[in-house]
């Protein structure tokens, strides 16, 4: 087995490759030199490299007792769900500028390291059904999933409806542009949502949304 890097060994390694300013290169022959890459690579620089924190930032909930699963549900969080059995919840998420973008968590306090393997299988299912029915809604291209679980240490995959049609919004680059798409109507992103909980109603069971 290989020797495994310490964080202060990497950050070391990294910070051996920046300029006199502390800032990295602009690696263009990589992402920044793509046809989806939304900016333009005139004045593009990196910020400095910052020194490493002494630990991990705490997220929300990691606590379990001060996770908002914990909490009461506000009527602006219930309308939210477009989907649930007893075990899982689907919500969409109303601030996002793409046709449709959701998060699936248990209704258990688990992260991904720590869910149990019934758990784990059933959000197996869940997200091939969730992300078939974006992928069938006219507006999407295809469907994006995420983890990344830095601020909110509940489980909570994404689900991003890539607009169809769109070359410039395919690949990784998908949510730089969305912070700069002009917003969606709520009545479209709700009709888009009840498709995709339609779609689970019908494969997997539970309750559509509310609205």
């Amino acid at each position: 087995m290989g020797h495994l890097e310490t964080a202060e060994e990497f950050h070391a390694r990294v910070a051996a490759a920046t300029d006199d300013e502390g800032r990295l290169p602009v690696a263009i022959e990589l992402m920044p030199g793509w046809d989806i890459f939304p900016f333009e690579l005139d004045g593009l620089r990196i910020k400095p490299l910052e020194p490493l924190l002494d630990e991990e930032p705490a997220r929300r909930g990691e606590d379990p007792a001060d996770c908002p699963c914990r909490q009461p549900q506000t009527v602006e969080q219930e309308a939210q769900v477009a989907w649930s059995n007893e075990r899982w919840r689907l919500k969409l998420l109303d601030d996002m500028r793409l046709p449709v973008a959701m998060i699936l968590q248990p209704r258990d306090h688990h992260d991904l390291a720590d869910l149990p393997d019934d758990l784990a299988s059933e959000m197996g299912r869940l997200m091939v059904a969730v992300t078939a029915g974006i992928e069938d809604l006219p507006s999407v291209g295809r469907c994006h999933v995420g983890r990344y679980g830095d601020g909110g240490a509940h489980l909570h995959p994404f689900f991003f409806g890539r607009p169809a049609r769109m070359a410039q919004l395919r690949g990784s680059t998908l949510l730089d542009w969305e912070e700069n798409l002009p917003p969606v109507p709520q009545d479209v992103r709700r009709a888009n949502a009840a498709h995709v909980a339609a779609r689970l109603v019908d494969t997997i069971g539970g309750d559509g949304p509310g609205w």
